[in-house]
């Protein structure tokens, strides 16, 4: 299925030549020819070493002693690394894993000088292995003759457990000081040419927690399945930084993320690439004495599991640390803080001093240290606690304000910035919410991705996209005027065509380049319109791609919801017409789009809650209708293996819609399949900046103003692939594991937003960054999770007692009262009681219930300006409930009415 993507694939390859690989300008080579072609330097002819260890079977390179291979020892699973390109990546240059990166600096020298042995290799000086030494060699020769350093490698067993070792002598007879060390991580995240089925089986993704001395980097099978390797620091090998390599030639782009680098002393990149960069630990260095000799390393283990990495973890004797909610906290909410580690905490230190407030608790079940954690100061803060045997763990958070204000500072912004008015405009894009620049504070009239200037494809109709789903939790009158002259005016006839044989379909854009048929100095002269994505008008008219039509069906739905289920905010149509315009969209994807749409699209959950609402209306045939096209779309995922394909050879973004449709079909195996996926590339650790954060690292190509290929922090998979996680915690209330990945990534979803409001594309993660991107790009498709998922989560853990997500906890004798804090205070989920509260309209003040007797109390806040009534929905499992007092129903639903104070409903089983 992947492979029909092909063309569209091969524009991207182009992209990625062009603007990430601009020493490649000449295509009568593939840059993975290239590589193949480069002389052979590793010593492959020479042979390799083999020792099957520990969980492990490993083989080494006979001259390099770097890895050719490892796999676990018990299982038939594949390689970790990207043994099966060893002969391809075997020159000059090429990173394997136990190869080692320096940065020195002699005294009274004032330059570092680099030192790295794949830069230029020479056999490495065998030395003689002792007992539990695998093997072992002086790096000397090639580290070249003028380091002034001796350093020898080690691959050892300790404990049972595989290290690799690296011992440093200074030889001089002058202090040297270490600023920069990083071991590579070298695994086989390389997709080139794969289909999705060899690489789900095959290849591997990493998530690194830079954590300190309780860091650690997981290895996971694109598959989620089968064993996970963990790499942990030997002794005190800090993980302190996470440095891309970009020296390495292995081409980068759509197929191949690029390696790292696990960095233990950083002060060299900080004083020059990095400088002026707020890192995520504070850079340090190592000066070594004449004489004196360090070590540094890494050892390897193996967890069972994704969800079994930090049991893993406390068997290893290392730090485990767990936040709830996560680690983006908003100021109004009491977060918990669970550590276990065997030696007590000796001090504690916040950086930036006062961003956070740490008070401690009692302990929680099996040696957990509990502490709630409050939020003071916004922005990044860092927590680092030293325990008594002198380990340090850095736990790093990001405060935002209430997510209230956070949503309505984007409103704002989204529809006054960047709101664009231009009568006079030649393509027609007047009224919108336009994409803009926050680096130049100005709107983006135009620029050479056609689609970014266009209002559609992500990249364009982000913004539009992201006010209107705000308007889903919070309607403003003001904001939901504009954005209903903006669907009447601009949407319909525009973006989307309002008549003829294309009806219903949404452009590809409607900005394009077609210079001989424009006014003179329409187009500026310092942009290059020499590419493929400077569309011209014909192909920005194609209806053909298919993810266009999520965007505008999800308008439609919003503006239907705002108009039916409130009163006074929709004037300019009706809620059936809006109703109808969501449908005829969602059908028209499939007529007028049918390639891509055989795809899993990002925000399809939105054809899920266009038909849910069909249903509810009695709209019958319309609704089998809806459901008869989905249906074909999900018979031909069931009868895929793994049904992630997309345009491009891998995503992380049509598993949203394939898990929510196989779930709604009951295609339970399927839905597992694809879960089991999104787990492995949505990580949870103890930094707010991966936890829950969907892999993604080409997007700021498309949508981004900094273009490089890079993991972005938080773009739009967090949110998305946040809907599925929760979706399958509430199917399994138990799984407390499900609501840490879920909750990182639907807050995640709204971190990046700043101080006045602005909703990024994502966060660079380089270091030489590490902030937002300047463009707003495609940041609606994050906010679209957010919105359509949000929600207080309540559960009760055998070790953490009872915990809240998405709203504070109160416990007072029988009785848990808890009070939401999300935006639209909307959606609450009990899950000892499994029952999940939702509002069409109106608003939660307060949830209590009593575990014991299953008493369930539900508060709602008074009437707004537009909310006479409450709509409630009470789904329940095994145990069904309904308000003690009867209460009138419409479109499956317990009409409320609201007055000047709150109103106080009591649920009662049935």
């Amino acid at each position: 299925m992947q492979r029909k993507g092909f063309v569209y694939f091969c524009l991207n390859l182009l992209w990625v030549l062009i603007f990430v690989m601009p020493g490649l300008r000449s295509f009568a080579q593939s840059p993975w020819e290239r590589i193949k072609q480069m002389p052979s330097t590793l010593g492959l002819e020479n042979g390799l070493i083999e020792a099957n260890i520990p969980q492990f079977h490993l083989k080494l390179v006979k001259a390099s002693q770097t890895v050719a291979s490892l796999q676990p020892a018990a299982e038939k699973e594949p390689d970790f690394t990207p043994g099966e390109r060893l002969g391809q990546r075997s020159g000059d240059g090429l990173y394997h894993l136990g190869d080692l990166n320096l940065r020195l600096r002699v005294e009274g020298e004032n330059d570092w000088k680099s030192f790295s042995t794949a830069e230029k290799r020479a056999p490495v000086r065998t030395l003689s292995a002792g007992a539990g030494i695998l093997a072992a060699s002086d790096l000397s020769p090639t580290l070249g003759a003028d380091i002034p350093l001796s350093v020898k490698r080690y691959w050892e067993i300790q404990q049972g457990r595989l290290v690799l070792r690296f011992e440093l002598r200074n030889n001089s007879n002058k202090p040297v000081e270490i600023g920069g060390l990083g071991i590579p991580m070298i695994f086989n995240n390389i997709l080139e040419g794969k289909s999705l089925e060899e690489a789900h089986a095959s290849n591997v993704f990493f998530d690194p927690y830079i954590g300190l001395n309780a860091g650690y980097l997981q290895v996971v099978r694109l598959s989620g399945k089968g064993k996970v390797l963990l790499v942990l620091p030997y002794k005190n090998t800090a993980f302190e930084a996470y440095n891309p390599l970009l020296k390495d030639p292995t081409p980068r782009g759509i197929a191949f993320e690029g390696f790292h680098e696990w960095m233990v002393h950083s002060k060299a990149f900080a004083e020059n690439e990095w400088k002026g960069v707020s890192q995520w630990n504070t850079p340090t260095s190592r000066v070594l004495k004449p004489r004196e000799t360090a070590d540094y390393g890494v050892q390897f283990a193996l967890a069972d599991s994704v969800k079994s990495i930090e049991n893993e973890l406390l068997s290893l004797d290392r730090p485990v640390a767990a936040g709830i909610p996560g680690y983006v906290v908003p100021e109004d909410i009491e977060a918990k803080l669970f550590v276990n580690y065997r030696s007590k905490i000796k001090s504690v230190t916040i950086a930036p001093e006062g961003a956070l407030s740490l008070k401690e608790l009692p302990l929680a079940g099996k040696g957990w240290k509990s502490f709630v954690v409050r939020g003071k100061t916004r922005g990044r803060a860092r927590l680092t606690l030293t325990y008594s045997d002198g380990l340090k763990q850095s736990i790093h958070y990001k405060i935002i304000k209430p997510e209230e204000q956070v949503v309505a500072d984007f409103g704002r912004f989204s529809t006054w910035e960047q709101w664009f008015e231009d009568p006079g405009d030649p393509f027609h894009r007047s009224p919108s919410v336009i994409s803009y620049d926050y680096e130049k504070k100005a709107q983006v009239r135009e620029d050479s991705r056609a689609w970014i200037a266009g209002l559609s494809d992500e990249g364009g109709a982000g913004g539009w996209l992201g006010a209107i789903m705000k308007e889903l939790l919070a309607p403003d009158k003001n904001e939901v005027d504009k954005l209903e002259s903006f669907a009447n005016r601009t949407l319909w006839g525009g973006i989307q065509y309002n008549d003829g044989e294309n009806k219903y379909g949404v452009r590809k854009s409607l900005f394009y380049y077609e210079p001989d048929k424009m006014p003179a100095g329409t187009y500026s002269k310092d942009i290059n319109y020499k590419t493929w994505s400077a569309w011209n008008q014909k192909e920005a008219e194609s209806v053909g791609r298919s993810y266009n039509y999520p965007h505008v069906a999800a308008a439609w739905w919003v503006l239907y919801r705002l108009a039916r289920n409130y009163k006074g905010l929709v004037t300019k149509q009706s809620w059936n017409w809006y109703l109808e315009h969501a449908l005829q969209t969602s059908l028209g994807m499939v007529r007028l789009a049918p390639h891509y749409a055989q795809y899993g699209q990002m925000e399809g959950t939105i054809f899920l809650l266009i038909l849910a609402d069909l249903k509810a209306e009695g709209f019958i045939d319309k609704a089998a209708e809806l459901e008869a096209a989905m249906k074909k779309r999900a018979d031909l995922w069931k009868s895929l293996e793994y049904p992630f394909g997309s345009e491009m050879p891998w995503d992380s973004t049509g598993q949203e819609e394939v898990y929510m449709w196989s779930d709604y079909f009951g295609y339970t195996q399927k839905a597992e399949v694809t879960l089991n996926a999104i787990l492995a590339y949505m990580p949870t650790v103890p930094h707010w900046g991966y936890n829950g954060s969907a892999r993604r690292y080409w997007d700021f190509l498309y949508g981004g103003k900094l273009q490089r290929v890079e993991r972005q922090l938080h773009h739009y998979g967090s949110g998305l692939n946040a809907i599925p996680v929760l979706a399958a915690f509430r199917k399994k209330p138990d799984d407390l594991y499900l609501l840490r990945v879920g909750q990182g990534g639907l807050l995640g979803a709204i971190s990046n937003i700043t101080e006045d409001g602005f909703g990024p594309a994502a966060f660079h993660s380089y270091p030489s960054t590490l902030s937002i991107d300047g463009l707003s790009g495609d940041y609606g498709s994050n906010f679209f999770g957010y919105a359509v998922n949000s929600g207080t989560y309540i559960t009760y853990d055998q070790e953490f007692g009872w915990l809240s997500f998405g709203g504070n906890l109160k416990k007072e004798r029988t009785w848990v009262h808890v009070m939401p804090k999300t935006a639209s205070r909307s959606r609450v989920f009990i899950a000892p009681l499994g029952v999940w509260l939702t509002l069409d309209a109106g608003r939660f003040q307060s949830v209590s219930f009593e575990p014991e007797t299953g008493k369930l109390k539900v508060e709602l806040e008074a009437a707004g300006n537009n909310t006479p009534f409450a709509y409630l929905r009470i789904n329940s499992g095994k145990k069904k409930y309904q308000p003690a007092r009867a209460l009138p129903t419409e479109r499956d639903a317990y009409k409320v009415m609201l007055g000047e104070s709150a109103v106080t409903i009591d649920c009662i089983l049935r």
